[in-house]
């Protein structure tokens, strides 16, 4: 089903980039600038290890003492992850030829839209990005420029992009990642801060990237790199699930499109699908009535009384899941 038309581990290019920032001072150390725990009447929610998928994990989940951002030790959950669904099929990403419909491709997300990435799309690229430089497809016979060999996608699905794979839509195959695996720490117990912790990848940040982790062992992961993929005039289409691959992340999701697990509520509270790296949970946008909250704090989260401190997901088309965390996370 489509959407109706309006990474742990980063990509390694990025993550050179963060630590070369650090070096020059940009990063703040944890201990330095370390929020405090509040105490309010919240209710306390614990993270319920029964509610992942066993089939997208390498290992049964685990209680192991880590060091959280506060600086304490905690007990949490040591989620090891093949980052493979078992509750959706992965793919198809890039079409063959323009003349393919909305079931040969996925996804692409654009000012806060989504957009099928079917033959017309591709074929009208030129136009829909306002630059003839694109034109990723044979003008004679409709074929769609793509990756095809796992080669082809250490090379294109990165931030430095070799002009070799200008004007390709870069799809890599879950068979190029099916060895890896990721290991994610999650509190047992969440404990809120007094202020929140912006996630790493730029300037004065530290904290972690990943947003979170789905019921199916696939991360939230942060926003797709998107100036760098057009950039390099190539395009780097989702599932229908909101995910795709690279070598470094794995499989990993930039969007919720509600193909995953979720557990309803029977409040009509929106469902939830996940949790955050801080241990509370992460919630679908909408309502069962399709109504969004109006009281989210800038990180996208709210309490109530059945379900304490937890997150909604941002709109799909936003490239974003929650803006920040509101608790402890594990080092």
């Amino acid at each position: 089903m489509k959407i109706s038309n309006p990474s742990i581990n980063i990509v390694s290019g990025f993550l050179a980039l963060a630590g070369f920032l650090c070096l020059l001072g940009s990063c703040k150390k944890d201990v330095e600038s370390s929020p405090t725990p509040v105490t309010n009447n919240d209710t306390i929610v614990k993270v319920i290890s029964s509610n992942f998928l066993t089939g997208g994990l390498a290992e049964p989940i685990s209680v192991v003492s880590r060091t959280l951002s506060t600086g304490t030790t905690a007990d949490c959950f040591k989620i090891v992850t093949k980052s493979t669904p078992t509750d959706h099929i992965q793919g198809p990403w890039c079409p063959s030829n323009i003349s393919d419909d909305a079931s040969k491709g996925g996804i692409w997300l654009e000012n806060g839209k989504v957009y099928d990435v079917n033959g017309a799309f591709v074929k009208n690229l030129a136009t829909f990005y306002n630059n003839t430089t694109w034109q990723m497809y044979n003008t004679s016979t409709g074929a769609i420029t793509k990756t095809l060999t796992q080669a082809d996608c250490q090379a294109a699905a990165n931030p430095n992009v070799g002009v070799k794979y200008k004007n390709y839509c870069v799809e890599c195959l879950p068979s190029y990642v099916s060895n890896l695996t990721k290991t994610v720490y999650i509190p047992v117990s969440p404990v809120r801060l007094s202020a929140a912790t912006a996630f790493g990848g730029g300037p004065g940040s530290y904290g972690p990237s990943v947003r979170g982790i789905a019921f199916n062992g696939v991360v939230f992961d942060a926003p797709a790199p998107v100036n760098a993929i057009l950039g390099a005039y190539t395009l780097a289409p989702f599932d229908d699930a909101g995910g795709h691959i690279n070598m470094g992340a794995g499989y990993h999701y930039h969007a919720a499109t509600g193909l995953t697990t979720k557990i309803t509520q029977s409040d009509g509270h929106a469902a939830m699908i996940g949790y955050a790296l801080d241990g509370f949970g992460i919630y679908e946008m909408l309502s069962a009535s399709k109504t969004e909250s109006t009281d989210l704090d800038a990180s996208r989260g709210h309490s109530d009384k059945v379900r304490g401190y937890h997150y909604h997901v941002d709109k799909a088309g936003a490239n974003n899941f929650i803006n920040s965390l509101a608790g402890a996370y594990a080092k």
